[in-house]
């Protein structure tokens, strides 16, 4: 699928943010916007490639969306576009990409075409890039000392390596950002990194 094929779903409960966030991206995707949980989920249909999601909405939030998006597995690829920092609870969460507010034109470009490229993955490496994007949340988080790593980010690391390891021979598939996403720091077996 060529990106400018790729259909994406808006979802945030200020329908004036809704409005900017298709306007900046309609020029090279076809864009469909919901300002409630409901609408968000009447609008999911198996078109979707991209959903942008706010975390937290009046009535139904865009965690319970995602859980149900995941639940009927829908074949879409969903960040969150949210003004809500992360904290440990982004683990269990089943997002491909978290950004948080303010974003630009540039950033929510940037995060739909990786989320379109990712579509065409397996699902092995579709696991390994959201995780990624989980480790250096809370690892950004950690260093601003919002959040605490415990166990649960440990059993995260783990994960990423044991799926690092399972895709080895697929890296030929990343594209750039998500090549150095996904590798980024690390620990080396071999080397002794930590």
């Amino acid at each position: 699928m060529t990106d400018e094929g790729a259909h994406v779903l808006v979802v945030d409960d200020d329908e004036a943010l809704t409005d900017v966030y298709a306007a900046w991206l309609s020029e090279r995707y076809a864009v469909e916007t919901a300002t409630t949980g409901e609408a968000a989920l009447n609008n999911l249909t198996a078109a979707v490639d991209v959903v942008l999601l706010d975390r937290r909405m009046p009535g139904l939030s865009g965690e319970e969306v995602l859980t149900r998006i995941r639940r009927a597995e829908y074949d879409c690829r969903v960040a969150m576009v949210t003004g809500v920092r992360p904290s440990r609870d982004v683990i269990n969460l089943g997002f491909d990409e978290y950004l948080i507010k303010p974003v630009d034109r540039d950033e929510l470009h940037t995060v739909v075409n990786t989320l379109v490229d990712r579509s065409t993955y397996d699902d092995d490496l579709q696991e390994l890039y959201a995780l990624a994007s989980k480790r250096a949340l809370l690892e950004t988080e950690a260093e601003r000392g919002d959040v605490e790593l415990d166990g649960s980010y440990q059993d995260l690391v783990n994960r990423i390596q044991e799926l690092r390891e399972r895709t080895d021979d697929t890296v030929t598939e990343f594209g750039f950002d998500d090549f150095r996403v996904a590798f980024r720091d690390l620990p080396d077996e071999n080397t002794g990194g930590d």
